[in-house]
């Protein structure tokens, strides 16, 4: 039996919206914001025809410049986004947003600790955002629900039916006190989880979350998991992803059979000032009726659809430039943070 009365959904449930947040001029992003925000206007854009967008903004000269640049985008659909005026350290609300629980009548906002990925960045004020949407009323039969554990979104994957897909690297780095097996009961206990599969091997250079399992394995409906692999064997990362394509092998669903494995193709080494970004398939985005995929302007982009649209059939797959979001080491899934049908008053 699960821990709790409320669980984790699964992406692919019916959702309420999309939540994230607008870079600007006092973000990373400022060496390169118009680039960025062609990304977001296609992001927001392509959400915004499947269900509602709630973009927040530092305050309302941001506004106006989003609202500006999504209006030429998305004449007709400005109705379904929403602007929030909320103070952020940074963009990436996967990371920052809340673990949304679903009861049988409510939700629960989980807020967890957000410390920078480790340190790594300035976070006081991502930390306190979860705390700033929940006072500003617009989550409908939900609590707001501090714990006082550093965890982030893109560290965990569910499959809505009590299982969590995770990976050794982040966690231990987060918590190196910590045994797996006490990590696993707290993630089970805070999320309403049965069992954890924890992955040992996987990474992309360029990537500063400690292998978060959005960039790298991803759970699919009818016991399915979609993972970035790597098939050049001259290429830094084929023995590493190799391994993790082993351990996502010998991995076995709640019933006990293997997981039906989908691989996907491996993107050309992009390089920026001579640095290795994290270009990575495995980081999007499912919506209502789609999913967003991760464009990097690559020969392999078209595989990378057709294998993310098998995995997920039914949907349309939109693919979505993300080159400059990689810049700031992070794409698509990380950018956003999705919100489960009914919490939106």
């Amino acid at each position: 039996m699960m821990s709790t009365a409320f669980r984790l959904p699964a992406e692919w449930e019916p959702q309420a919206g999309v939540l994230l947040a607008w870079p600007h001029a006092q973000t990373d992003w400022a060496e390169r914001l118009a680039e960025v925000e062609t990304t977001c206007v296609a992001l927001v854009a392509a959400i915004a025809r499947f269900e509602p967008v709630l973009v927040c903004v530092t305050n309302a000269d941001v506004r106006a410049r989003a609202e500006q640049l999504i209006g030429a985008a998305c004449a007709g659909r400005m109705s379904k986004i929403q602007f929030i005026e909320i103070e952020y350290d940074d963009t990436w609300l996967r990371d920052s947003g809340p673990l949304t629980l679903r009861g049988a009548n409510e939700f629960r906002l989980l807020d967890f600790r957000f410390t920078g990925w480790g340190g790594k960045f300035t976070a006081s004020r991502d930390d306190r955002l979860v705390d700033g949407l929940a006072a500003r009323e617009l989550f409908h039969h939900a609590e707001r629900r501090r714990v006082d554990w550093a965890l982030e979104g893109g560290a965990i994957e569910s499959d809505g039916a009590g299982t969590l897909l995770t990976t050794w690297r982040c966690l231990h780095q987060r918590h190196p006190e910590l045994s797996g097996e006490q990590m696993t009961r707290i993630l089970c206990d805070k999320l309403g989880a049965t069992r954890v599969l924890w992955l040992e091997r996987g990474y992309l250079q360029g990537d500063d979350t400690d292998a978060h399992i959005d960039t790298l394995a991803r759970f699919a409906p009818e016991n399915a998991i979609v993972y970035q692999a790597c098939d050049d064997v001259a290429d830094p990362h084929f023995d590493e992803l190799a391994a993790m394509r082993d351990e996502l092998t010998a991995l076995r669903t709640i019933d006990g059979k293997p997981y039906r494995l989908h691989a996907l193709p491996w993107a050309r080494p992009i390089i920026d000032d001579g640095r290795r970004l994290a270009a990575s398939y495995a980081n999007y985005l499912i919506v209502n009726g789609a999913v967003l995929m991760p464009a990097y302007g690559d020969l392999a982009d078209a595989e990378a659809a057709s294998i993310i649209g098998q995995a997920h059939p039914g949907r349309e797959v939109i693919a979505v430039p993300c080159r400059p979001l990689i810049w700031q080491n992070g794409s698509l899934h990380c950018m956003t943070m999705q919100l489960p049908q009914g919490i939106l008053g």
